[in-house]
Order: C-alpha cells, then structure tokens, then sequence
C-alpha cells in the first residue's frame, strides 16, 4: 500500500489531493450532520461551486445522503472514512512526525492525529476517540484515575467504551471548578467518564479560584477534605494543556496579574503553575486537588492538546514531565518540530 500511494504521488499527485478534500468533506459533514451545502462552505472556507460538485459525486457514490434537513454520511461512507484514515496518515507523513516528536521531547509514548484542531473541528473528536482508547489501555484495576475539565477532556469522555467488567476504580476531579461552561467543568467530565467505566467517582464542589483565607476554611469541611485526600492518590491522570494567556483569561485574572505574566515570558498552565519554556514557575495560584508537585510524582499521564497555537505550551509541558504520554494533532507537532 506504501509503495502504491508513492508511485502515486509521482505519476498523479493530483488524484492523491482530490482524495484529501473528499476526506476532509466527509469528516467535516459527519461531524455537522445534517448540514446543508452553504453552512458547510463556510466552514470549509472554499467556494459553495465547488462544494456543490463534490457532494454530488459523493452522493452518486452512496457515501452522502442529502435531504430536506441537510447531508449526512451513509453507513458506507462511514466506512470509507475509517478506511481512508491510514491512507491519509501515510499521505501526509504523520507516523514519521510522530516517531520524530517522541525522539525531541524524549516522552514515553506519542500519538499525533491528522489536521488542525484550529481550523478543523472534527480533528477535537479525533483528539478524544485516540485519548480514550489510550487511556483505557493505561487505566488499572483499582486506580484513582484523575481528571481536569476543558472541551478536550470533555471528547475523551464522549469516546469511551464501556468496561466489559467491574475494574473498582474511582473517578475523580484534578482540580476545582472554573470558567462559566458546566459541560466542560472537571467534575462534569468525572461524572460521565465515570458512568463509561461503570466506576465510582467523587465530586468537588469548590471553586478552583480561592483566596487563602477560603481555601483554609473550605479545606476545614471534612466532605471536601475526603474528597482532597483521595484526589491527591491519583495514580492515573488524564489532562488538558493550556496556554499562560488563555487560562489567565479563563480564570478571569486582574490586568496587574497577566501583566506579570507577560512580563515574566510566561507561556504554559499547569495545575495552577504558570511557567515560562525553560520551566521556570513564574506565578502560582492556591489551588485545590492535584499541584504541580504531585503532578510530577503521577506514573501513568496523559497530555491531550491540539493547535498550533499550544504548541509552545505543550513543548514547555512536556519537558517537564518526559514520563508522560502525549495526544496532538499534526499542526501542533509541525509546530513543535520546526520551532522548538
């Protein structure tokens, strides 16, 4: 098959290119159906001509349905998909820039997954499906499994199977609660990973952005400080990364506060730590669950990020935990590749 899509490549690239768009039109109406034509040019961003001559051909393949409420992809189409994935990552080289990642940040395990997470949303979906596979195969019987919120942690919770058998493991938040969107919060995310592993799970109901003051008397409750305790012998730990920037505004920081971050070169968020690309912690915020200390003693860690605007944010991560495993998309290991 290799040696096949090489000789391709040669003698006509431009069927090799006509596959790519096909694809990439599947995934994308897969992930918004029912769509209709003119939404879905806008969200491809070429010309609704264009797009119009491609599903026809698709729908005459029986890959696409195409009725009153929009397309959707035919149970053949769906299969197409699966099978064009592999053909596509040779496409594209991504084993290789995978194998190359791995080698530059010295981790324990990477997986990279086609696309941009920036410009391609089904690429989220793509980001959770192989989190998922990978954590279930991490994930002992009998482990506290750890959790922080964000919408990729939230597509690791979507593409869970169920466990076949009781394992006994519990479920549990790495941090307390932030930002305004509840489907995307740590303990929302606990609950339905733990519903998929048939597991139990606890919840902390707090805040993740206390004064000292309310972090000494929320810890004085002896419901949250089970909670803590339990949390803090988390021996699997799934994660998102973030940018210093963007979780500075998530946690809705004074201008004084992100000045200093700007100030000190901060670039990556982890477990309340601000740090610059060398490590280095630059702010630190009082949190509850998971600290930067206890996240470094974790054995089994899965990072999960995409973009290419993480991209310095997951470098800086990774270098400080080289044990962990990692979950990107291309445009991030692109990014690492070539800059860092």
């Amino acid at each position: 098959m290799r040696g096949l899509l090489d000789l391709q490549k040669i003698i006509v690239p431009e069927m090799l290119t006509l596959m790519e768009k096909r694809y990439h039109i599947l995934r994308n109406v897969l992930v918004w159906q029912p769509i209709g034509r003119r939404l879905l040019a806008g969200k491809l961003q070429i010309g609704e001509r264009i797009v119009r001559k491609e599903i026809s051909f698709l729908q005459k393949q029986d890959l696409l349905e195409v009725n009153a409420g929009g397309m959707l992809v035919t149970p053949k189409g769906k299969e197409v998909i699966h099978q064009l994935k592999e053909s596509i990552y040779q496409l594209r080289g991504i084993r290789h820039l995978q194998e190359s990642l791995q080698k530059k940040l010295g981790l324990k395990k990477v997986i990279v997954v086609s696309g941009n997470l920036e410009e391609e949303e089904y690429v989220l979906n793509d980001l959770g499906k192989v989190a998922a596979v990978l954590l279930q195969q991490t994930v002992e019987a009998g482990m506290v499994l750890g959790v922080t919120g964000g919408s990729t942690m939230a597509a690791v919770a979507d593409n869970l199977s169920p466990l076949k058998k009781d394992e006994d493991i519990t479920v549990v938040p790495a941090r307390g609660g932030f930002g305004r969107e509840v489907e995307k919060q740590a303990n929302t995310v606990v609950s339905q990973i733990a519903r998929k592993l048939g597991a139990k799970y606890f919840l902390l109901h707090a805040s993740d952005n206390l004064s000292k003051e309310a972090l000494k008397s929320v810890l004085n409750d002896p419901a949250i400080k089970k909670v803590i305790d339990t949390i803090k012998t988390t021996q699997c730990l799934v994660f998102g990364i973030g940018r210093a920037d963007d979780m500075a505004i998530r946690r809705e920081f004074s201008g004084e506060q992100i000045d200093l971050l700007i100030k000190h070169r901060a670039v990556a968020e982890s477990f309340g730590y601000y740090f610059t690309r060398d490590g280095s912690i630059v702010y630190e915020i009082e949190t509850l669950g998971i600290n930067f200390s206890d996240f470094s003693k974790i054995e089994h860690a899965i990072g999960v990020a995409g973009g290419a605007k993480k991209a310095e944010a997951i470098y800086t991560i990774a270098k400080l935990k080289p044990q962990m495993m990692l979950v990107t998309d291309e445009a991030a290991a692109m990014e690492i590749m070539k800059h860092y």
